[in-house]
């Protein structure tokens, strides 16, 4: 491992165009006009959306393979990283469940999971499994964990039916919910951020970490260009034909749905390290860096800013549906007209964004 620590342009703007990237999917000017794949899937399959939440994993991935790398190698004691590993999962988590209260602040229906509560505990899993795995060992529990959830939801029968089943709200990941989630569920009863997927989204991080690995590895530039390509090319591949025994699906965070998404995510950041850090072309990344510098923050930001953009009403109408509205009577596209509005809401968020980079405020969730 090489002692050069230096940050990547490239994973920094790729962390914030996948915040930005999660603004859009989350807030479309209408729910009702919606390009299909700026949509989740009902169940089976593949759209843009789906990949949002996997990239972002992996990419915390690779971010804690760069900061743990090297606090580790400036002597930094590992019960302080983790304590620091510990509270700061806390504190994703906490703002989290604020989220999910917000604005009623109704305790008695309460839900305990989400995206920022998904992103909390897969961080903590994987800090502590990075200080004290090497890369390969990593790579065997990443394996063994697909590998072992594919044989649990194709071969334990759901209780109460009596056969497999991986239908909605039927399959052995629902069940396990309904037995030991507390609190209300996302679909009633089952939950996409559930107990059992959280083992499967702990190894789309651990395939960011490796990527990380290889990035602070003493190979060059090309070979870890053509490694995170090769990787990007034949996981999707291994996923794909994975899918047809066992689908691709984001609810229940599927063994070839890890695959598929890791892969992209692997070309994805092998063609952005190649552009912007090998050959310095670093144009249009300013925004994403920008975002990336307070991502938790900013993602927060944004569910708050949602309160005066969803729900204040000026003249008996919302901010968002009148944005729509009045593009639609100019002879826009309704679905347009609502993805043009969730692009106006991300520049509203690159306000805050913006003046805190320029402030230098980092505020470390």
């Amino acid at each position: 491992m090489t002692n050069e620590f230096k940050r990547l342009v490239s994973l920094d703007a790729l962390r914030g165009f996948t915040i930005a990237a999660m603004i859009v999917v989350n807030y479309p000017g209408s729910e009702d006009s919606v390009y299909f794949t700026l949509r989740h899937t009902v169940w089976n399959g593949l759209s843009f959306t789906d990949q949002v939440a996997p990239y972002f994993l992996f990419f915390v991935g690779a971010s804690i393979a760069f900061a743990y790398s090297k606090r580790l190698s400036e002597g930094v004691p590992r019960k302080a990283m983790y304590k620091k590993i510990f509270f700061r999962a806390l504190k994703i988590y906490a703002v989290g469940m604020f989220l999910n209260l917000m604005p009623e602040f109704d305790f008695h229906n309460i839900r305990w999971t989400g995206t920022l509560q998904r992103i909390a505990v897969v961080f903590f899993i994987s800090a502590i499994l990075y200080l004290n795995t090497n890369w390969k060992q990593q790579a065997w529990i990443a394996g063994i964990l697909l590998v072992s959830y594919w044989l649990a939801l194709t071969c334990i029968p759901t209780p109460g039916i009596g056969k497999v089943m991986l239908e909605p709200g039927v399959n052995i990941v629902a069940w396990i919910d309904t037995q030991f989630l507390p609190g209300k569920m996302w679909r009633g009863n089952w939950d996409p951020e559930s107990i059992l997927t959280t083992v499967t989204s702990v190894v789309s991080c651990i395939t960011g970490m490796l990527a990380g690995r290889l990035m602070l590895s003493d190979k060059s530039p090309n070979e870890k260009v053509n490694y995170l390509m090769t990787a990007g090319v034949f996981s999707p591949i291994v996923g794909y034909f994975w899918g047809l025994v066992f689908p691709v699906n984001e609810n229940l965070w599927t063994s070839s749905f890890v695959l598929v998404t890791s892969g992209f995510a692997a070309l994805l950041f092998g063609a952005f390290y190649f552009i912007v850090d090998i050959k310095g072309k670093t144009w249009g990344t300013r925004p994403g860096i920008i975002f990336g510098a307070n991502a938790i923050t900013i993602y927060f930001l944004a569910d708050v800013w949602a309160l005066l953009f969803y729900e204040a009403k000026f003249g008996e109408v919302t901010l968002n549906n009148r944005f729509v509205q009045g593009l639609s009577n100019a002879g826009a596209d309704p679905k347009l007209a609502s993805l043009l509005y969730a692009l106006f809401f991300v520049g509203i968020n690159f306000i805050p964004a913006w003046l805190l980079y320029r402030k230098k405020i980092f505020i470390k969730l």
